[in-house]
């Protein structure tokens, strides 16, 4: 885990949920911590994508057209 500083926060959790994770032992702030980490990091790929939408598909459009710039250094190029 990161060593970056922690704080406290009151959370609410439903009551089974946290009954069956306390008789497993699983470590709460750990746990919300990777899920926590996994959500902003998907998040944060969707806002990129978002962002940069246009300038992808630009590019999409280009190496259709074109092809791509390595095309022509492959030895193995298929024929269809």
């Amino acid at each position: 885990m990161s060593s970056q500083p922690k704080k406290a926060a009151n959370l609410t959790v439903r009551a089974d949920l946290l009954e069956e994770a306390r008789a497993r032992k699983i470590n709460l702030s750990q746990t919300l911590e990777v899920a926590l980490a996994a959500e902003l990091k998907r998040q944060r790929e969707a806002e990129w994508l978002e962002q940069n939408k246009e300038a992808i598909e630009a590019y999409n459009r280009h190496v259709e057209r074109d092809g791509l710039f390595s095309d022509r250094f492959r030895s193995f190029m298929r024929e269809d």
